[in-house]
């Protein structure tokens, strides 16, 4: 180093050589230009818009979302909860939809939760008594026109083509109580959506009325080893945490009948857990079961 001081040749050379760096250097650092298109990097920083995608399919039951008698799927939805959620059954739901596989539904989704043709309030008319309903006798043969008040009396019985009503009337339900065990939990509107009945475990569960069994296994969370009867067309009742399930979906079961056996899944102890549902809504139980 000393020797380069010493130098006045070599010295000039290092400064001619600084100046000429400091010339070409910019004042900002270089920006890469990348090309945008096929291929390109074109995730952008927050804050900060880029041009949107192309729209999208609409998810199916779009145009129907907030009409009444249809529901919006929400994360963490399955269809059992929205069927039971809405006193349906899960299988008429998915048909009802025209489903091809009831285990994908999606968030955005909107879906039919009334049977079609029916009044999505909920409320069914019978139809006048004047109105024209077309029939037909039972050996299925063209009916003959009818001559006298005597031989019309002594036809075969009609069988009417037009929608039939709901065999039994909600009023007309025979209630019985679901397990022999003592209540260890009543309803609560916050807390607890039915009654517990303690027992041990593989205690019998009585259907509480008749009906058909909607649903029969352990889909949805907190409820463990399930099954919903529909008795009507606004009463299911539900009967969590069972040991083992007796009765199968679609199967028709009577009041008082052995539907499952009492167990511990997806509980902290062996209880039942027991609801009754009116158009979807959890009830009091107890306002409906009869004196022990």
């Amino acid at each position: 180093m000393q020797q380069l001081f010493r130098s006045p040749l070599l010295w000039a050379s290092v400064v001619v050589m600084a100046l000429t760096g400091c010339q070409n250097t910019p004042h900002r650092a270089p920006v890469e230009d990348r090309p945008v298109g096929k291929g390109a990097n074109t995730q952008a920083m927050p804050g900060t818009a880029i041009t949107p995608a192309p729209e999208s399919k609409p998810l199916p039951g779009a145009e129907n979302a907030g009409k009444p008698g249809y529901y919006t799927v929400k994360p963490g939805d399955t269809l059992i909860r929205i069927a039971m959620d809405n006193g349906q059954g899960w299988k008429d739901v998915a048909r009802w939809n025209g489903m091809d596989n009831p285990n994908l539904i999606e968030v955005g989704q909107v879906l039919r939760v009334v049977p079609p043709g029916v009044d999505p309030t909920g409320v069914t008319t019978k139809p006048l008594a004047s109105s024209k309903v077309e029939t037909r006798p039972l050996d299925g043969k063209s009916p003959a026109p009818a001559t006298t008040t005597a031989s019309a009396a002594s036809a075969p019985a009609p069988i009417a083509t037009a929608p039939v009503a709901a065999t039994k009337d909600d009023d007309d339900i025979s209630w019985g109580w679901p397990a022999s065990g003592p209540v260890a939990a009543g309803f609560d509107e916050v807390r607890n959506k039915g009654m517990a009945f303690s027992g041990k475990a593989g205690d019998p569960v009585f259907a509480a009325a008749d009906g058909r069994v909607m649903y029969a296994g352990a889909g949805l969370r907190g409820y463990g080893n399930m099954i919903i009867i529909k008795h009507s067309t606004n009463y299911l009742t539900a009967y969590a945490h069972n040991q083992t399930l007796l009765v199968k979906e679609d199967q028709v079961v009577r009041k008082g009948q052995k539907i499952a056996e009492m167990g511990s899944s997806d509980a902290d102890a062996v209880k039942l857990h027991f609801e009754v549902r009116k158009q979807g809504k959890p009830i009091d139980p107890s306002k409906l079961l009869p004196a022990r």
